[in-house]
């Protein structure tokens, strides 16, 4: 069995179509938006027989003055998990993969299960199996965390009256609020994104949270529109866009990777309806779940996303507990430097260059 890189689009999106497990970051699309933005991507496949076994990207950023690199299989690799030989195949290719691209270090984020729901959780053997090989193989699980550990999704493939009767009493409300007070939500277009990437970054500001540049943003909206994979929808209150998703969808899969919203007219609940609107959407398209892309690593009120859980929470999907983030390390000093010490020196940096005593 010997893996080869793919070098076309259609190639490989034929070829990652074969696997349940194949994620929208695992697309072409994904890598061809990171390679303008500093990274390059290569996409590796072992085949048998003209039948895919095992596919991944990788991306490859080169780091600056240094002979290394660092590498990210984001959402992947992509296989069948419940196939231990193969798992083991797959693995020692990445790693010699590193090895072969100087790599201080290559990270994996694949959704496999580690348990389902909450309190108490139901574990999953294969992500307790593939858990154990990792760590036995020398992987260790990663500081920085790119992706989110855990999700919630909802199966959407049921009727519209099942899916409302299943929601939190309030939730239900709050939609039904939402449209009785003058709320509407209509489905976008590229000429949308400028004011959806405003309100993205209003939402920053007021929830507290990093992103990039905007025209990072906008740079992988039209591409995934452009690949017929994204989705915009805008809740509108008297033709005013007061909160936005951008939805992407993959396979059966579609995701609430990106939203935004203003502080107009919040009282009439546009957030709700907006969220209905996006799972009748998926719905639509014939996925089977509808993904909110994200939910706190610790459910407790200590946790940043909190808040966000709790509005999740109220449409009864499913908890959904990944492995994480997994690295393996080809140069242990290097990875050190990146991973512990040029953080905390970042950190010192920036709480120098802030005011003792902020004004708010």
């Amino acid at each position: 069995m010997t893996f080869y890189q793919i070098p076309t689009k259609a190639a490989w999106e034929v070829a990652l179509a074969k696997f349940s497990t194949a994620h929208a970051l695992q697309s072409w699309t994904w890598g061809k938006f990171k390679s303008r933005w500093g990274w390059t991507a290569a996409r590796y496949l072992l085949q048998i027989e003209d039948q895919p076994l095992a596919a991944f990207q990788v991306l490859k950023r080169q780091l600056p003055r240094l002979p290394f690199s660092i590498l990210y299989v984001p959402k992947g690799p992509a296989l069948d998990y419940n196939d231990a030989a193969l798992r083991r195949v797959v693995l020692a290719e990445l790693e010699a993969i590193a090895r072969r691209e100087k790599a201080i270090f290559i990270k994996i984020d694949p959704d496999v299960v580690k348990s389902w729901g909450l309190e108490p959780e139901r574990p999953s053997p294969i992500g307790a199996k593939f858990l154990t090989e990792l760590k036995q193989r020398g992987w260790r699980f990663a500081n920085e965390q790119i992706q989110f550990r855990n999700t919630v999704e909802l199966a959407v493939q049921r009727p519209e009256e099942e899916l409302l009767a299943a929601m939190k009493s309030k939730t239900r409300y709050n939609i039904r609020l939402a449209g009785r007070k003058g709320i509407t939500v209509r489905q976008g277009t590229p000429d949308d994104f400028a004011v959806i990437a405003e309100m993205y970054g209003e939402t920053a500001v007021r929830d507290h949270f990093a992103i990039r540049p905007l025209p990072y943003y906008l740079d992988i909206w039209n591409a995934f529109y452009q690949a017929g994979m994204a989705q915009p929808l805008l809740a509108e209150f008297e033709g005013e866009p007061i909160a936005a998703v951008v939805l992407v969808k993959y396979g059966r899969r579609a995701i609430y990777m990106y939203g935004a919203s203003t502080d107009k007219e919040r009282k009439r609940m546009p957030n709700y309806l907006l969220q209905w609107e996006a799972i009748r959407w998926a719905k639509a398209q014939g996925c089977e779940t509808y993904d909110f892309w994200g939910a706190p690593d610790e459910f407790d009120e200590s946790d940043r996303l909190w808040g966000v859980w709790r509005f999740k929470a109220g449409f009864n999907g499913q908890v959904v507990h990944t492995i994480g983030a997994w690295d393996y390390v080809v140069r242990p000093f290097w990875y050190w430097l990146y991973a512990t010490a040029l953080p905390k020196y970042l950190d010192l940096l920036r709480s120098k260059s802030e005011p003792k005593h902020p004004i708010s």
